[in-house]
Protein backbone atom coordinates (compact mmCIF):
# COMPACT_ATOMS: atom_id res chain seq x y z
CA UNK A 1 0.00 0.00 0.00
CA UNK A 2 1.55 3.29 -0.73
CA UNK A 3 0.59 6.56 1.10
CA UNK A 4 -0.65 9.36 0.05
CA UNK A 5 1.77 11.85 -0.36
CA UNK A 6 -0.13 14.69 0.59
CA UNK A 7 -1.53 13.05 3.54
CA UNK A 8 -1.29 15.53 6.92
CA UNK A 9 0.86 14.18 9.98
CA UNK A 10 -2.02 13.02 11.82
CA UNK A 11 -3.25 10.65 8.27
CA UNK A 12 0.49 9.37 8.60
CA UNK A 13 0.01 8.28 12.10
CA UNK A 14 -3.29 6.69 11.02
CA UNK A 15 -2.11 5.20 8.42
CA UNK A 16 0.72 3.03 10.35
CA UNK A 17 -1.57 2.11 12.48
CA UNK A 18 -3.96 0.53 10.12
CA UNK A 19 -0.67 -1.22 8.59
CA UNK A 20 0.09 -2.80 12.69
CA UNK A 21 -3.86 -3.19 13.09
CA UNK A 22 -3.83 -5.42 9.55
CA UNK A 23 -1.32 -7.82 11.17
CA UNK A 24 -2.83 -8.18 14.13
CA UNK A 25 -1.40 -5.93 16.31
CA UNK A 26 -4.55 -4.81 19.64
CA UNK A 27 -2.62 -2.16 20.43
CA UNK A 28 -3.04 -0.12 17.33
CA UNK A 29 -6.82 -1.13 17.54
CA UNK A 30 -7.10 0.23 20.30
CA UNK A 31 -5.23 3.37 19.54
CA UNK A 32 -7.51 4.29 16.41
CA UNK A 33 -10.19 3.71 18.50
CA UNK A 34 -9.35 5.79 21.26
CA UNK A 35 -8.41 8.48 18.51
CA UNK A 36 -11.54 8.74 17.12
CA UNK A 37 -14.17 7.42 19.15
CA UNK A 38 -15.59 11.04 21.14
CA UNK A 39 -15.97 12.84 17.38
CA UNK A 40 -17.34 8.94 15.86
CA UNK A 41 -19.94 9.11 18.92
CA UNK A 42 -21.25 13.36 18.64
CA UNK A 43 -21.23 13.02 14.77
CA UNK A 44 -23.44 9.48 15.57
CA UNK A 45 -25.00 11.71 18.10
CA UNK A 46 -26.36 14.57 15.40
CA UNK A 47 -27.54 12.28 13.14
CA UNK A 48 -29.81 9.67 15.43
CA UNK A 49 -30.84 12.00 18.61
CA UNK A 50 -30.51 9.25 21.12
CA UNK A 51 -27.50 8.69 23.57
CA UNK A 52 -28.28 4.81 23.94
CA UNK A 53 -28.35 4.74 20.19
CA UNK A 54 -24.81 6.80 19.35
CA UNK A 55 -23.02 4.76 21.98
CA UNK A 56 -24.69 1.54 20.38
CA UNK A 57 -23.76 2.97 16.59
CA UNK A 58 -20.28 4.17 17.84
CA UNK A 59 -19.25 0.25 18.56
CA UNK A 60 -20.86 -0.92 15.65
CA UNK A 61 -18.68 1.71 13.38
CA UNK A 62 -15.50 0.46 15.11
CA UNK A 63 -16.32 -3.47 14.47
CA UNK A 64 -17.57 -2.74 10.91
CA UNK A 65 -14.27 -0.64 10.44
CA UNK A 66 -11.59 -3.45 11.54
CA UNK A 67 -13.42 -6.17 10.28
CA UNK A 68 -13.02 -4.02 6.48
CA UNK A 69 -9.92 -2.90 7.48
CA UNK A 70 -8.03 -4.69 4.39
CA UNK A 71 -10.37 -2.42 2.10
CA UNK A 72 -9.46 0.37 3.22
CA UNK A 73 -7.40 2.28 0.60
CA UNK A 74 -4.66 4.91 1.89
CA UNK A 75 -5.72 7.23 -1.46
CA UNK A 76 -7.70 9.07 1.41
CA UNK A 77 -7.04 9.44 4.99
CA UNK A 78 -8.58 6.56 7.32
CA UNK A 79 -10.25 9.23 9.03
CA UNK A 80 -12.38 10.09 6.01
CA UNK A 81 -12.76 6.54 5.49
CA UNK A 82 -14.03 5.65 9.39
CA UNK A 83 -16.54 8.66 8.70
CA UNK A 84 -18.16 7.68 5.72
CA UNK A 85 -18.55 3.85 7.26
CA UNK A 86 -20.05 5.48 10.87
CA UNK A 87 -22.31 7.61 8.22
CA UNK A 88 -23.64 4.70 6.04
CA UNK A 89 -24.22 2.65 9.29
CA UNK A 90 -26.50 5.51 10.56
CA UNK A 91 -28.10 5.75 7.47
CA UNK A 92 -29.15 2.18 7.52
CA UNK A 93 -29.68 2.70 11.22
CA UNK A 94 -32.29 5.26 10.95
CA UNK A 95 -33.65 3.28 7.46
CA UNK A 96 -34.37 0.19 9.58
CA UNK A 97 -36.27 2.19 12.60
CA UNK A 98 -38.29 4.27 9.96
CA UNK A 99 -39.12 0.67 8.61
CA UNK A 100 -40.44 -1.01 11.89
CA UNK A 101 -42.38 2.16 12.84
CA UNK A 102 -44.50 2.11 9.71
CA UNK A 103 -47.47 1.83 9.45
CA UNK A 104 -49.30 -1.81 8.47
CA UNK A 105 -51.48 0.09 6.48
CA UNK A 106 -49.04 2.49 4.47
CA UNK A 107 -46.68 -0.56 2.54
CA UNK A 108 -46.59 0.21 -0.65
CA UNK A 109 -44.81 -2.09 -3.51
CA UNK A 110 -42.23 -0.35 -6.09
CA UNK A 111 -45.74 0.75 -8.12
CA UNK A 112 -47.20 2.46 -5.00
CA UNK A 113 -49.53 -0.17 -4.77
CA UNK A 114 -50.61 -1.15 -1.45
CA UNK A 115 -48.88 -4.42 -0.65
CA UNK A 116 -49.86 -7.28 1.98
CA UNK A 117 -48.05 -7.42 4.99
CA UNK A 118 -45.89 -10.65 5.83
CA UNK A 119 -44.85 -11.05 9.36
CA UNK A 120 -42.13 -13.54 10.15
CA UNK A 121 -43.39 -15.58 12.79
CA UNK A 122 -41.60 -15.30 15.91
CA UNK A 123 -41.24 -19.19 16.77
CA UNK A 124 -38.00 -20.57 15.56
CA UNK A 125 -37.93 -23.57 13.82
CA UNK A 126 -36.31 -26.44 15.51
CA UNK A 127 -32.65 -26.21 13.84
CA UNK A 128 -33.02 -21.99 14.04
CA UNK A 129 -33.45 -22.79 17.91
CA UNK A 130 -30.95 -25.39 18.01
CA UNK A 131 -28.38 -22.82 16.13
CA UNK A 132 -29.06 -19.73 18.49
CA UNK A 133 -28.84 -22.22 21.93
CA UNK A 134 -25.48 -22.83 20.11
CA UNK A 135 -24.43 -19.16 19.57
CA UNK A 136 -25.72 -17.86 22.70
CA UNK A 137 -23.72 -20.32 24.88
CA UNK A 138 -20.93 -19.97 22.64
CA UNK A 139 -21.38 -15.98 23.26
CA UNK A 140 -21.45 -16.74 27.18
CA UNK A 141 -18.12 -18.49 26.78
CA UNK A 142 -16.40 -15.49 25.36
CA UNK A 143 -18.16 -13.15 27.73
CA UNK A 144 -16.50 -15.58 30.85
CA UNK A 145 -13.29 -14.62 29.27
CA UNK A 146 -13.75 -10.63 30.09
CA UNK A 147 -12.64 -8.75 33.14
CA UNK A 148 -15.36 -10.05 35.86
CA UNK A 149 -16.49 -5.98 35.86
CA UNK A 150 -17.21 -6.25 31.94
CA UNK A 151 -19.03 -9.62 32.46
CA UNK A 152 -21.01 -8.41 34.85
CA UNK A 153 -22.50 -5.49 33.37
CA UNK A 154 -23.20 -7.18 29.83
CA UNK A 155 -24.57 -10.25 31.52
CA UNK A 156 -27.21 -7.54 33.08
CA UNK A 157 -27.49 -5.36 29.52
CA UNK A 158 -27.71 -8.20 26.87
CA UNK A 159 -29.03 -11.38 28.82
CA UNK A 160 -30.95 -9.77 31.38
CA UNK A 161 -32.07 -6.83 29.56
CA UNK A 162 -31.61 -4.45 31.80
CA UNK A 163 -31.53 -0.52 31.13
CA UNK A 164 -28.60 1.61 31.59
CA UNK A 165 -30.82 3.32 34.62
CA UNK A 166 -31.56 -0.21 35.80
CA UNK A 167 -27.99 -1.17 35.91
CA UNK A 168 -26.90 2.03 37.93
CA UNK A 169 -29.40 1.41 40.57
CA UNK A 170 -28.56 -2.35 40.73
CA UNK A 171 -24.79 -1.87 41.08
CA UNK A 172 -24.91 1.64 42.44
CA UNK A 173 -22.76 3.06 39.86
CA UNK A 174 -22.83 6.60 38.27
CA UNK A 175 -24.77 6.36 35.23
CA UNK A 176 -21.94 7.68 33.07
CA UNK A 177 -19.65 5.16 34.86
CA UNK A 178 -21.82 2.27 33.19
CA UNK A 179 -22.15 3.85 29.80
CA UNK A 180 -18.43 4.25 29.62
CA UNK A 181 -17.45 1.01 31.05
CA UNK A 182 -19.91 -0.78 28.76
CA UNK A 183 -18.54 0.86 25.67
CA UNK A 184 -15.13 -0.41 27.06
CA UNK A 185 -16.30 -4.39 27.55
CA UNK A 186 -18.31 -4.31 24.47
CA UNK A 187 -15.48 -3.29 22.36
CA UNK A 188 -13.32 -5.77 24.34
CA UNK A 189 -15.71 -8.40 23.57
CA UNK A 190 -15.52 -7.31 20.26
CA UNK A 191 -11.92 -8.13 19.84
CA UNK A 192 -12.28 -11.37 21.09
CA UNK A 193 -15.11 -12.29 18.92
CA UNK A 194 -13.28 -10.99 15.81
CA UNK A 195 -9.79 -13.54 16.97
CA UNK A 196 -12.35 -16.14 17.15
CA UNK A 197 -13.69 -16.03 14.14
CA UNK A 198 -10.41 -15.53 12.32
CA UNK A 199 -9.08 -18.40 14.26
CA UNK A 200 -11.71 -20.66 13.44
CA UNK A 201 -12.40 -21.69 16.64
Amino acid sequence: MEINKNFTENAKNDFHLVVKAREGNQKAYADLMQRYKDSIYFMVLKMVNNKEDAMDLTVETFAKAFEKLDKYQPEFAFSTWLFRVATNNCIDFIRKKKLNTQSIHGMMDDDGDEKPLQIKADTLNPEESSIKKQQTAELKLLIESLPPRYRNLITLRYFDELSYEEISQQLDLPLGTVKAQLFRGRYLLGNIINRYKKDGI
